[in-house]
């Protein structure tokens, strides 16, 4: 064996000096057996330590080109390369994974240059199928479908409400809807509009409606209210109606509207059968070149911000609600009623089991430019006096009407959030470019 070894003057792996027969390097351990034998035809040449065409030290790569052969063995295991361990030596311990002379680490092989791909799970690279257009798209996994009970079919995600947060922006005016911090659903809506008066003069409208929660479907109520009040603006204000007039029919639109979801089977309620009938309250506002309308039923309420601030600004609805009943009749100031626990229970709704149907409507003319804010009680229980509503409003909110929503509905966040908020911003007089479509 000693005859068919190399005859080498210094380790391959750290250069040491070697002594005729020596079978491993005194220094690093090496095993000499291990280092092929001289080739006849090609010199013998160490590269960082390497026999020639590798295998190379991870990190370290040939400074010329080698060909390399090809062939189904020509890539394969890095394992056939490697030195079998040698026996312990004096000196350093051998199958140390750094050689003190030259910091390469051998304790494992040297990685190849190409990887084989792994066969891919047919469970996941089949994926689901993309949606077709118009088909609404989990929000996590962003390829699932979502089925009608709001989760994805593909990664089972619970997808975020539509109405846990709404914008609209709506040519000159705007109105943001936020579920709030603690309600598990937003039961405020919310309809914008624009359209054009006989004359050619632009009308637009806001109208808000709160759900009642103690009630059946508090969220289809509300919805379905906004819906018909704005329908029905939009059918009477081109045609001529006062805008009053209007804002009073629009309201016994949304009743009827509020009345029909009554009107369901009795195995609905099978399970509720002590729930009130689905309700909610409704306060909007019209907005013409001259004219401020403002309509409600319930305790959502409208506010007048001038746009000089050294004016003053104003509540311009009344709530139908105990507290204001006690204010009205003389038995509590308004600190007191409204600081009573029952401040808040209405007297007024939108409902099948309603006492009666009493629209409120009013009429004004601002001799001034300013904003009106149409808003639920989730937003003035934290700004509740004018004073208060107008200084949370910003500055610039006639021409920013959307950016004042949000500052709005992020000041009932930032107060507590303790009911959904919901908030439009309708700038007065409207301007000519407002004109359009709802």
């Amino acid at each position: 064996m000693m005859s068919q070894m190399p005859q080498l003057s210094a380790c391959p792996s750290c250069e040491e000096p070697l002594e005729s027969g020596d079978r491993f390097c005194g220094a690093c351990g090496y095993d000499l057996s291990a280092v092929p034998a001289r080739p006849d035809d090609s010199p013998t040449l160490a590269m960082n330590g390497a026999p020639p065409g590798g295998p190379w030290p991870e990190g370290l790569l040939p400074a010329a080109e080698v060909h390399r052969p090809t062939g189904p063995h020509a890539a394969g295991s890095a394992e056939h390369h490697l030195p079998p361990p040698p026996p312990p030596q004096s000196g350093p311990v051998v199958g140390s994974p750094v050689s003190p002379a030259s910091g390469v680490r051998f304790d494992r092989a040297p990685e190849p240059d190409e990887y084989p791909l792994q066969a891919p799970d047919p469970r996941v690279a089949a994926g689901p199928a993309t949606p077709a257009e118009g088909t609404k798209v989990c929000v996590a996994c962003r390829a699932g479908r979502v089925d009608d009970d709001g989760y994805c079919e593909n990664c089972g995600h619970a997808q975020p409400r539509e109405r846990d947060h709404m914008e609209q922006e709506a040519g000159p005016i705007a109105a943001v809807s936020d579920r709030g911090l603690r309600h598990h659903r937003n039961e405020d809506a919310f309809t914008l509009g624009n359209t054009l008066l006989p004359d050619g003069s632009p009308a637009t409208f806001a109208v808000v409606c709160d759900g009642v929660s103690s009630a059946t479907r508090p969220d289809d109520a509300s919805l379905a209210a906004s819906r018909a009040a704005a329908d029905a603006l939009l059918a009477a204000l081109p045609q001529g109606t006062h805008p009053q007039q209007a804002m009073h029919e629009a309201i016994v639109a949304a009743s009827r509207a509020v009345n029909s979801l009554a009107n369901e089977p009795a195995t609905a309620r099978e399970h509720q059968p002590h729930q009130n009938a689905p309700a909610c309250t409704i306060v909007g506002s019209v907005v013409t070149p001259s004219l401020l309308v403002v309509g409600w039923v319930g305790d959502s309420r409208v506010y007048w911000v001038p746009t000089d601030r050294t004016s003053p600004p104003a509540r311009l609805t009344e709530d139908d609600s105990w507290a204001a009943q006690m204010v009205a009749a003389g038995l509590m100031n308004e600190a007191e009623a409204y600081a009573d626990e029952r401040a808040h229970a209405i007297t007024g709704w939108l409902g099948a089991d309603a006492y009666e149907l009493d629209p409120h409507t009013a009429s004004f003319k601002p001799d001034r430019p300013g904003v009106v804010v149409v808003c639920t009680d989730g937003l003035w229980n934290y700004a509740e006096a004018a004073d208060e509503m107008a200084e949370a409003v910003p500055a610039d909110a006639a021409a920013r009407p959307l950016h004042s929503a949000r500052v709005l509905v992020g000041h009932a966040l930032d107060g507590g959030g303790h009911d959904n908020v919901t908030v439009a911003v309708v700038p007065f007089p409207t301007p000519s470019q407002g004109a359009g479509s709802a």
